[in-house]
């Protein structure tokens, strides 16, 4: 059999096959092709795409996968120390509150920090002390052994099929891509390469603090956070890590809006995931936390990707 000759045309019929056929995939691949090709093309090196994690990548509700596993931790902090079954956030753990743990999210892209404060603050406390490796290895045998709190499927099959595609796609076209998140750096590392195929040092976050141990040779983190990788912060993490301003973006928050205006201000283009589908696939159905970006978004340029409309599968077979 004759070996057919790859076209744009049968590219663009083979790519993102998880993406249902209409003006969102189209503007997807008229940018890439824009970039990648044509006597315009951007030089490979400047083809930087970055993406959120949470919510952009894979399923971020009831609550991000993080907080999963830091539920866990609180619990068992407060079996050792019943006193804290009292004070938030290991009362929210503890109880099972997670309609709480998810609302201090919800409260901080609304601009109300006061809760997301209380989390950190429990959250710096799980890894005081602890070596960058011990704390790899804890968050390894979380991934290997947790499954989602409601798909009942292993986080490995929580992620976004249509997402992986485009990375892939992007990838194809000589694009470099980044994972930037509000997540923490070191719990997402040990899972992006297997997850996405991006690999560690790609992965920009919030960090918590660090510091050298002479006498044991080993790096422990610090009972502080080093810095919160959202809204405007993102786009300075990007620049300090990455040295290029990113030709694509993709969020699905409030707080990926200085992200996306950072590829879009520098004639990018900027993919804002809108959770609207109510047809029982398994992604959860919301706006909370995305109502200023939704509502921004024809303004600032950006492409909304609808879950409902604009995806045929969501998730990968588990």
């Amino acid at each position: 059999m004759t070996e057919q000759p790859v076209t744009e045309a049968s590219d663009r019929d083979r790519a993102l096959p998880s993406w249902a056929e209409g003006p969102t995939r189209d503007a997807i691949l008229a940018f890439v092709a824009s970039v990648s090709s044509g006597p315009d093309a951007v030089p490979e090196a400047e083809r930087i795409a970055v993406f959120d994690n949470d919510g952009t990548l894979w399923t971020e509700k009831p609550m991000p996968t993080q907080l999963a596993y830091i539920v866990e931790e609180w619990k068992r902090q407060a079996q050792q120390d019943a006193s804290l079954a009292e004070r938030q956030p290991w009362k929210a753990a503890v109880t099972g509150d997670y309609g709480w743990l998810g609302g201090a999210l919800d409260k901080h892209y609304a601009g109300d920090d006061a809760d997301l404060q209380v989390l950190i603050r429990g959250v710096v406390g799980i890894t005081a002390g602890m070596s960058v490796e011990d704390y790899a290895a804890s968050v390894s045998r979380f991934y290997a052994e947790a499954k989602h709190l409601t798909l009942g499927r292993p986080y490995s099959a929580a992620v976004f099929k249509p997402m992986i595609e485009l990375l892939r796609y992007l990838e194809a076209h000589g694009f470099t891509v980044y994972l930037v998140s509000g997540g923490e750096r070191d719990f997402m590392r040990p899972m992006t390469e297997d997850y996405y195929g991006i690999p560690p040092e790609h992965v920009v976050g919030t960090a918590l603090g660090l510091e050298w141990d002479e006498e044991t040779g080993d790096v422990r983190y610090t009972a502080a956070l080093d810095f919160f990788d959202d809204g405007p912060v993102k786009p300075v993490r990007i620049w300090s890590r990455i040295g290029r301003r990113p030709l694509l973006a993709g969020g699905n928050s409030n707080g990926d809006m200085a992200m996306l205006d950072f590829a879009r201000k520098g004639g990018g283009m900027a993919l804002l995931v809108h959770h609207d589908d109510d047809s029982g696939r398994g992604d959860q159905p919301y706006d909370a936390g995305a109502e200023r970006a939704l509502g921004a978004a024809s303004d600032r340029g950006y492409t909304v990707v609808s879950v409902k409309r604009d995806w045929t599968d969501v998730f990968p077979e588990a």
